[in-house]
Formats: structure tokens, C-alpha cells, sequence
């Protein structure tokens, strides 16, 4: 398990938006920013929900989506469900969770971990004023298990620095990431700026999922999920956790990914934005809103 202690004071970088060193000790990040991610565009991957009536839609081939890159209309080449998963679980520990909060919270996540399949694989980080990265990604759910049995609440709230942290844990060659983030309030203590880490995961293939409870939704969790084609759900309290979790799970299982390379359009200019479409059908689609290409 790996802690990170808070900066001091006198940091003027780490509030202009490079992350700081609690959150570099803990993935070896030196920076937030374009270079992470970019390369020359050669395939471009997009996770896609369809459903009608609330329901997923199955079935769909690459055929039957239409998919526009800045204007210009693609070919997509592939649409399937991809294995495995990688999901990432990214709690609030702060001092307001304990109790009937944390019970809850801690079977939710198990919930989770029983709804995974062979090769999906888990990963556990906590915030409060501290980020903690309690499991890496691994496929021994035992030992994530066991993280969360361990929690206890306590201190001021990292949301942005804790999300930032959880977000690089899915950026792997491997499988599918789903970021599952739990907040139970606004942010308190986080050195990295919300436009930073939303900057961020546009350059990201992570979809995440932002859960808040308690009346106090977060305009970060809610722009989060726009950025990576994902959900922000707001509960009236932590008793719905689980099925909340579960059904966000099932959801992600549910999603195509599917494939295009890039035609007829610049690779060199930035932001591309995407629009996806099933041919014929009056479902609605969710993906997200573009990539970045070439810087």
C-alpha cells in the first residue's frame, strides 16, 4: 500500500497544475499534460452505449454504426465487446464516511468484486487528504478484498488529486477501464485543478463513472463523465450504493468498443470531435465527445 503525504505550502507549481510529488511518488507522473498520450493517430478506440427504452442494445455490428471525425465521415472497422475489464474503485475516506456509510460503501465494493470474471482485474485507491493507492491493478481480488475491509475515514477530501491518481491506474494496453468514483462531498484539499485532470482524461481511453451522495454533487465528477463518455449519478444517500454499482458495472460490460482509422481528416490539429450514431434505430448513443491527435 502506498500513502502520499500532502505538499507543503510553498509549492506554487503543484497549484498552477503539474501534480505534485505525493501524487508523482506514487505512479513516477511528472506532469500533467498532452504528452502523455499522444502519439501518431493510427486507430482510434471508442467505448459506445446503445440502448432503447433504458435497455442496452445487442447484437450491432461494425456495419451498423456511423461514426463522423470532425466532420468527415468514417469507416468503423471493428465493434465487439472487448475483455477483460480493469476496473478501478477511487473512494472518498474522508472523515464523513464511517458508520452506516462506510458499511456501505465497503459492500458496495464488494459487489463489485463479485461481479467480475476471469481475467477482469480491480484496483483500489482512496482519498482524503491523502491519496492512497491501496491495490494496483491486479487480478487477485482476495487481496482487494481484504483493502477494503481495512478502510476507516478520516480527514479533509482529495476528490480531484485521488481521481487523477485512480485514472492512471486504467491507462493500460490490456483489456477496458472503468473508473468508478465515490464522494460524499466537495472537494477540500486537492493541489491539482479540475480543468487539469478533465484535460487529462480528453486524452484518456479510461470511461468513468462519478457516484455522489448527500445533496452535494460535484460539477467536477459531472464534467469527468462528460469528458470519457461516462455517468454522473447523484443518491440521496449511501443505502443505494450497491445496486448503484453493480448496475454501473453491468452497464460498462454492455458497451461496444468500437474501431475506426482516421480518413480525410488532419492528424496534427488537436482536438477531433466524434459523433456516433446507430444506423436505423431511434436508440440513444453515449461515447465520448472527441480525442486528441498530433500534439
Amino acid at each position: 500500500m502506498a500513502a502520499v503525504s500532502p505538499l507543503a505550502s510553498d509549492a506554487p507549481a503543484a497549484r498552477a497544475g503539474s501534480p505534485s510529488r505525493r501524487l508523482a511518488g506514487i505512479l513516477g507522473a511528472t506532469a500533467i499534460g498532452p504528452q502523455r498520450f499522444t502519439s501518431k493517430i493510427e486507430a482510434v478506440r471508442v467505448d459506445v452505449l446503445v440502448t432503447e427504452r433504458g435497455k442496452p442494445v445487442r447484437g450491432l455490428q461494425a456495419s451498423d454504426f456511423e461514426l463522423v471525425d470532425n466532420g468527415v465521415r468514417q469507416q468503423v472497422d471493428l465493434a465487439g465487446f472487448e475483455q477483460p475489464l480493469n476496473v478501478i474503485l477511487a473512494l472518498d475516506m474522508s472523515g464523513s464516511v464511517a458508520g452506516a456509510r462506510l458499511d456501505d460503501l465497503r459492500q458496495a465494493g464488494r459487489s463489485v468484486l463479485n461481479g467480475l470474471r476471469t481475467g477482469d482485474r480491480a484496483a483500489l485507491v482512496t482519498f482524503s487528504h491523502l491519496v492512497v493507492l491501496r491495490s494496483e491493478l491486479t487480478t487477485d481480488l482476495a487481496r482487494v478484498r481484504a483493502a477494503l475491509d481495512n478502510l476507516a475515514g478520516a480527514g479533509d477530501t482529495a476528490l480531484i488529486d485521488g481521481t487523477y491518481v485512480a485514472m492512471m491506474l486504467g491507462e493500460e494496453d490490456v483489456g477496458r477501464s472503468l473508473l468508478m468514483i465515490f464522494g460524499d462531498g466537495l472537494d477540500t484539499s486537492s493541489w491539482l485543478t479540475s480543468d487539469a485532470v478533465v484535460g487529462t482524461a480528453r486524452r484518456s481511453d479510461v470511461v468513468a463513472y462519478g457516484v455522489s451522495v448527500g445533496g452535494t454533487t460535484s460539477a467536477f465528477l459531472r464534467e469527468l463523465a462528460a469528458a470519457t463518455g461516462g455517468r454522473s449519478i447523484d443518491l440521496e444517500s449511501t443505502k443505494a450504493l450497491g445496486t448503484t454499482f453493480v448496475g454501473i458495472l453491468e452497464e460498462f460490460r454492455g458497451r461496444y468498443v468500437i474501431s475506426f482509422s482516421p480518413r480525410g481528416v488532419r492528424q496534427d490539429d488537436g482536438w477531433h470531435r466524434l459523433q456516433v450514431r446507430v444506423k436505423g434505430r431511434n436508440g440513444a448513443v453515449k461515447a465520448r465527445p472527441g480525442y486528441f491527435a498530433g500534439r
